[in-house]
């Protein structure tokens, strides 16, 4: 069976306040153990001569304002809190007259040991402990020498259920190294696949505009003689996409001079073939993505703003795939069946703005790593990215690109 996770507000409650209700539900366990309870012939603990008295609620109330003391300085300096609540619990057991520190008077010791060792440093945890079982044995010692007599099994259980708390902190601590762990390593390998995903794109780009070129080269050959206006355009064209193909290679190969492609090189080699039968993707197709997505339930609405021109296509390709893979999440996460997508074209940047106004979780829940792959894009090609909930609702994904200034301006 797997354990049920605590309820959100639950998770809220700071581990002092929880380490100040052990105190004081064991605090009041002490006084009912020293009541005669309905249906008992006689309290199950005798009380001592002074608890009742002036001098043992005093000290009862040293003890209370030591432990509530504690509580409070747990988050910020746990071990001067423990030192506080382990003085709690001494003196607590004093007003007793018992021979060990009892079970009770140690419960929030063992909560405040969990919380040390689930949050704090090994080494902290361990520190925590030590002192713990430190005071245990001076107690017992102490009795000891002076001839007083002493709980020894009863003290074994308490330092057993000290011992317990800190393991059960200690695994907690690891689990959550482990799944921090397991979460960077999940990101960063997202980071790599989107960072291969886009050079196979610019493979394909690329192999495309050789292609363009070669034809517009061949043809200026065949009419340089009979037709020199003809190879004039044709040599120009040629120009302007090599300038543009070298442009786009120039960013995307600096920017990806740092990724760690090792391993995934045999997937990426297997890729290319089938990515090349694919005819590149941009603006020129959202109207379709928009149809598409519509069709399946979610309404798409696409404006566009400014003169709309030629794009270079590693940027046109970029842009078009943040807004699919944010009408992806629209559809798998927001809850609600439309949303609005922007393209501004800006003097020098394109702007993309995807904004929905559903209920549901949003895009951060995105197992695929979603936003992770729409930000890399973004910073290779030195941009802005943002993704949040919106204040009113919803959740907006904007990204800003910058355009070189060679973008030829064509009509809208």
């Amino acid at each position: 069976m797997h354990a049920m996770p605590l309820p959100p507000r639950l998770k809220l409650v700071p581990p002092g306040v929880w380490v100040a209700l052990a105190w004081s539900a064991s605090t009041a366990f002490t006084f009912l153990a020293r009541v005669r309870l309905p249906g008992e012939e006689a309290a199950n603990e005798l009380a001592a001569a002074q608890f009742y008295r002036w001098d043992g609620l005093l000290i009862l109330t040293i003890a209370c304002a030591l432990a509530l003391l504690g509580s409070m300085r747990l988050h910020r300096r746990p071990l001067t809190a423990l030192t506080l609540l382990l003085a709690a619990a001494a003196f607590l057991t004093a007003n007793l007259a018992a021979g060990a520190i009892q079970l009770a008077q140690f419960l929030a010791v063992d909560l405040a040991l969990y919380f040390i060792a689930a949050g704090r440093p090994r080494r902290t945890g361990v520190t925590a402990l030590s002192m713990a079982l430190a005071v245990l044995l001076v107690w017992e010692t102490v009795r000891l020498l002076r001839g007083w007599g002493i709980g020894t099994l009863e003290e074994l259980t308490v330092a057993l259920t000290a011992v317990v708390a800190w393991l059960l902190g200690d695994a907690s601590h690891r689990t959550r190294e482990y799944g921090e762990t397991l979460r960077a390593r999940a990101a960063t390998q997202a980071v790599t696949d989107e960072r291969l995903r886009i050079a196979r794109e610019m493979h394909d780009m690329v192999a495309h505009s050789i292609g363009i070129i070669a034809l517009q080269a061949g043809a200026a050959a065949r009419v340089v003689h009979t037709q020199p206006d003809a190879a004039r355009e044709a040599m120009t064209a040629v120009e302007t996409t090599g300038r543009e193909t070298l442009s786009g290679l120039r960013r995307m190969l600096v920017a990806l001079r740092h990724a760690d492609q090792d391993g995934d090189r045999d997937r990426a080699a297997a890729s290319v073939e089938a990515d090349r039968l694919h005819p590149a993707e941009g603006l020129a197709d959202l109207d379709r993505l928009a149809a598409a997505t519509t069709a399946a339930g979610v309404q798409v609405d696409v404006h566009w703003k400014g003169a709309r021109r030629q794009l270079p296509p590693d940027i046109d390709l970029s842009v078009f795939r943040i807004i699919q893979e944010s009408i992806t999440n629209v559809v798998r996460h927001a809850a609600t069946t439309a949303c609005r997508v922007t393209v501004d074209y800006l003097e020098e940047h394109v702007a993309v703005e995807v904004t929905d106004d559903g209920r549901g979780r949003g895009s951060t829940t995105d197992t695929g790593f979603g936003l992770v792959g729409m930000r890399e894009r973004v910073a290779l090609l030195h941009g802005e990215f943002t993704a949040a909930p919106r204040p009113e609702g919803g959740f907006r994904v904007t990204a800003r690109l910058p355009v070189p200034a060679t973008a030829a301006t064509v009509a809208a």
